[in-house]
């Protein structure tokens, strides 16, 4: 077991003392978890191979599982990639810092470990004042998948990370909680039209005001014997202790089918918690009850969505019955992140 150290740093008043401590760790080839405009992810150097293994190690991980390489600069690309295609500049124009990544075609310098043997790599040059003054400060390139045991609830608070990564990793930084809560989104941009592997904060109506036409992921989800060219499309993520089931359709309806689940599973002894929103949250009783945000206000739904799975956790919940919203902007990435958390498990709400 690691001896892991928790620095505390206010990301509106970085003390550099401390964040040198973790920029030293990666130059060395330690591990440190780090706060992310998105997600805490788990950091190592992504220019050595040995350090990439602990990661892996750390999360449980599957090695055909690839990672995403955080930048502090636009021009830290060149070296990592064999070219950066015109629609990329126009992205990175538009989106960068922030929760796009992109995937490009690797150059030799990245290690196969990172990119579970592909040709592709995919980066990101995060927004997060933390994130972005240590991977700068650390002078290297920076791995960093969600800071979370493989499959978990991603961690968008530092008592997530702790819970998940105390005694595996060298240093958490606890920076307090993340304003996007879902991964970033995934762009492949190594084709003429650009694809969306994992759809996150940068939604489809954005990218296509940049770039013109872009694939969902819609069009390539589902294939699971392919080899994954981005994290999240291969494995059940996303996923608590609780079995979670997904109801989706109409708000009225989605609301009886809840009941029925409800009443059903609750004369069987489970202990059922349901991820209702503000406007249906008083439709439901005898059950643990929390809402995720206003379906007006998808961001903040987006936001709760990861701690809301683990507070049920925590509160020795067995089943999971979660409300489906509206897939327009950021709902497409919710609806992606609860239908894998809930294991494709979804039922369409009736009468």
């Amino acid at each position: 077991m690691i001896d892991t150290k928790i620095i505390e740093i206010d990301p509106q008043n970085i003390e550099e003392e401390k964040l040198k401590i973790a920029a030293e760790v990666l130059r060395a080839g330690g591990t440190v978890a780090f706060p992310t405009e998105t997600v805490y992810g788990l950091g190592a150097n992504a220019l050595d191979a040995l350090a990439l293994r602990k990661i892996f190690e750390a999360k449980g991980r599957p090695a055909d599982n690839p990672l995403i390489v955080h930048i502090a600069h636009k021009e830290d690309v060149d070296r990592l990639v064999r070219e950066i295609p015109k629609k990329a500049k126009l992205l990175m124009e538009s989106f960068w810092p922030g929760p796009l990544t992109m995937v490009f075609k690797k150059s030799g310098l990245v290690p196969d470990v990172i990119t579970a043997g592909l040709d592709t790599v995919a980066i990101r040059m995060p927004s997060h004042a933390i994130a972005k003054n240590l991977i700068e400060m650390a002078g290297v390139p920076v791995a960093a998948p969600s800071a979370n045991l493989s499959g978990r609830p991603s961690p968008t608070q530092a008592g997530h990370v702790i819970e998940d990564m105390l005694g595996r990793v060298d240093i958490i930084i606890s920076g307090g909680g993340c304003a996007v809560g879902l991964e970033s989104t995934v762009l492949d941009v190594t084709e003429e039209v650009p694809v969306i592997l994992r759809p996150g904060g940068v939604t489809l109506e954005a990218l296509t005001e940049v770039v013109g036409e872009v694939l969902s992921d819609r069009e390539i989800e589902g294939d699971f014997g392919a080899a994954p060219k981005s994290p999240g499309m291969k494995y059940t993520h996303y996923a608590p202790r609780a079995k979670v089931v997904m109801v989706s359709g109409d708000v009225e309806e989605i609301k009886h089918t809840i009941n029925e689940l409800k009443r059903e599973n609750a004369d069987k002894g489970i202990k059922v918690g349901i991820m209702a929103t503000d406007e249906t949250e008083g439709s439901y009783c005898d059950a643990v009850v929390i809402s995720m945000g206003s379906r007006k206000e998808v961001n903040t739904i987006a936001e709760n969505i990861f701690a809301i799975l683990r507070r049920f956790d925590a509160m020795g919940v067995e089943l999971i019955l979660v409300e489906g919203i509206e897939t327009k902007l950021v709902g497409h990435a919710v609806m992606n992140r609860l239908t894998k958390a809930a294991g494709f498990n979804v039922i369409r709400a009736r009468r």
